[in-house]
């Protein structure tokens, strides 16, 4: 009862003496560039099998010596960070759900994490949105379908502006609705009441509409922050700037921070405006954290990180900018996206078109809820599968095929495991003879959970998914043979007992990596 494993000599600081054999390893030989070991199977799969008859499902993996070498405290990981006043832009659905796979990792390695939704809800853009609703606004449309009306007054205003500039040369009408909206983010700026109360219902409307759709996605938050929290603390840190002498004027009247390396105002950022507003940066500053946009927001987070360190903040270097890249041709059958309950929508559509289609779809009681857990599912491996900083091209067939490596794939195998050991209840035992798992397919299912701990500490070194998901769609593809050759049902009671718990443990492993790529497996146990 051996398996092989080999390894080049040059990947080795141990040399062949350093070996011995043990209840471990039994045997050791050496060849042409090559070093060969034989591992014990049965003490493998004992080892490794031994916590899911514990009730240490949720553990497994995670009390690896790996892990020792990575800090653990308190993360604020911020994500998603939609404009207030605006639908859900499907723009937004990369940062929500990648932030979410950080802030799942870090708290299963044992972190305290903080959630938090740091929502556009302050600056000119919220400006031109107040003085264009006190022109195009309804409070009773406002009431009835909120973010939709707030979208319309949004299009109506900007179309005006483009209308005018395009037609109007002298842009006199435009120039008015810009004025108003300077004038009236000043009026927020200085706390003046109509202003501030106006703002606060659109940014109560607007949580609790994002709320509805985050519950869709499985995602919450511990904080919904903004800039607006961080208005008083901008000045705080005008003035800590203007203390250090690192706030200068530039010709134009605007506050900017010198960042270039020789002083000689070759690289600026701006951080005030000439009539004495903030900027986004300004109202960034107060908050550090571990964050996701996509790749365009690198030198804004650069420049940010940057005047951190200058402002004397050593935390500063800690602070990691996670970026990502864009998504072509994301469409639905009614054209170009631009909400994401679009994309929800159409997802579980076209799941309950193929659920309706398939010959092995099961009775449910739900299965519109089915289908919106498993589209989500597709969605989110879809955007995972490559490197974070890869743009890619949106295909609604490919992510939705139950045989490719899909999401879909992944709650089918999960769903099949959760079948075959609810009808081989009471047949699974709190032991079990490690010797009788000695086939290949056994072998192999054992070696590749065995990888668990090592694809969670490369997932944690660089923050990105595609490592668990290539470990978890390989333990499908393993699980799926698995399945045709270790039968449970006519097999020798301690022999099913031995395979039960082979395939126990290794949904076990599965619905722990769905859950932290922020999946909730569809069937329970």
């Amino acid at each position: 009862n051996v398996c092989f494993f080999r390894f080049s000599v040059h990947n080795l600081c141990f040399s062949i003496f350093q070996l011995k054999q043990d209840s471990v390893v039994e045997e050791i030989s050496a060849g042409r560039g090559v070093i060969n070991f034989k591992v014990n199977r049965k003490f493998l799969a004992q080892k490794l099998l031994e916590p899911f008859g514990k009730g240490e499902d949720d553990k497994f993996g995670l009390n690896s010596e790996l892990f020792l070498s990575l800090k653990r405290g308190t993360t604020l990981v911020e994500y998603s960070s939609p404009n207030i006043a605006k639908k859900f832009h499907a723009g937004h659905l990369r940062s929500t759900v990648i932030g979410n796979f950080i802030a799942n990792l870090k708290q299963s390695l044992g972190n305290n994490v903080i959630r938090m939704n740091y929502l556009g809800d302050w600056g000119m853009q919220f400006g031109l949105l107040g003085a264009g609703f006190g022109q195009f606004g309804c409070l009773e449309k406002l009431k009835q379908n909120p973010l939709q009306h707030l979208f319309e007054v949004s299009f109506h205003v900007v179309s005006v502006l483009q209308v005018y500039v395009q037609v109007n040369k002298e842009a006199e009408h435009s120039e008015d609705i810009k004025q108003a909206a300077r004038e009236f983010f000043r009026q927020l700026e200085q706390h003046e009441s109509q202003a501030v109360s106006l703002w606060k219902q659109f940014r109560e409307i607007t949580v609790r509409e994002y709320q509805r759709v985050y519950q869709r996605l499985g995602i919450h938050f511990d904080v919904y922050s903004g800039e607006s929290f961080h208005q008083d603390q901008a000045q705080e840190v005008l003035q800590q700037l203007q203390s250090r002498g690192l706030l200068k004027t530039s010709e134009k009247g605007t506050g900017v921070v010198d960042l270039s390396l020789d002083g000689d105002m070759s690289n600026v950022c701006t951080v005030l405006r000439s009539d004495g507003t903030t900027l986004y940066i300004t109202r960034s500053v107060p908050v550090g954290m571990k964050s996701t946009t996509d790749k365009s927001q690198e030198n804004h987070f650069s420049q940010l990180f940057q005047i951190l360190l200058s402002m004397g903040h050593s935390w500063a270097q800690r602070c990691r900018h996670v970026s990502f890249g864009l998504v072509q041709g994301m469409k639905t059958r009614t054209g170009e996206v631009v909400f994401l309950e679009d994309v929800l929508d159409e997802a579980r559509a076209r799941m309950l078109h193929n659920m309706s289609q398939s010959s092995t779809t099961k009775t449910m009681d739900n299965p519109e809820d089915t289908a919106e857990k498993v589209g989500i599912s597709a969605l989110i491996i879809q955007d995972f599968r490559g490197p974070l900083q890869s743009d890619y091209k949106f295909d609604w067939d490919q992510m939705l095929q139950a045989q490719g490596d899909t999401g879909v794939f992944l709650q089918y195998t999960h769903a099949r495991l959760c079948s075959l050991i609810k009808r081989n209840e009471g047949v699974e035992a709190a032991t079990f003879d490690p010797s009788l798992l000695h086939e290949q397919t056994s072998v192999s299912i054992l070696q590749h959970l065995l990888r668990y701990d090592e694809v969670l500490y490369q997932s944690a070194q660089d923050l990105q998914p595609k490592h668990l998901i290539n470990f978890l769609l390989k333990l499908c593809h393993l699980i799926a043979s698995a399945h045709r050759e270790l039968p449970v049902k006519g097999s020798p009671q301690d022999v099913a007992q031995a395979r039960l718990r082979l395939f126990s443990g290794a949904r076990s492993v599965l619905a722990n990596g769905m859950r932290i790529l922020g999946i909730a497996p569809v069937a329970k146990m």
